[in-house]
């Protein structure tokens, strides 16, 4: 069982490894879209949006529907917001760190500096 679930993870983030994959989720994350406003929201060529949709949906990632003649995509389970937001936080916390470092490093040079002067 313990196998199982770690392919089912490495197979999701594996879902999520692209940038357009995830621009796509961060606006399915606002509410329904059909495919053209997808496509104009990220402003990217449409056979590149619909080859992400579909690595999505073959994923279970997203879901899909027809309504006339468009198709509407959405979220298949609202934890991917959730995600998303974790992963915004974590990076938000790599960012922090590396900043202290800079600053530390930056503080280091000065005194170093003040330290050749005299």
């Amino acid at each position: 069982m313990n196998l199982e679930m770690q392919q089912f993870k490495a197979d999701f983030f594996k879902a999520l490894a692209h940038p357009l994959r995830i621009r796509i989720l961060e606006l399915l994350s606002e509410g329904d879209k059909n495919v053209n406003e997808i496509k104009g929201l990220v402003g990217s060529e449409g056979s590149a949006v619909s080859q992400q949709l579909t690595v999505l949906r073959n994923k279970n990632i997203v879901t899909w529907m027809k309504e006339g003649n468009q198709v509407i995509y959405s979220l298949r389970d609202p934890m991917i917001i959730e995600l998303l937001s974790v992963a915004r936080q974590i990076f938000n916390n790599h960012l922090v760190d590396t900043i202290s470092m800079l600053d530390k490093m930056k503080e280091g040079e000065q005194e170093l500096e003040k330290q050749t002067e005299n």
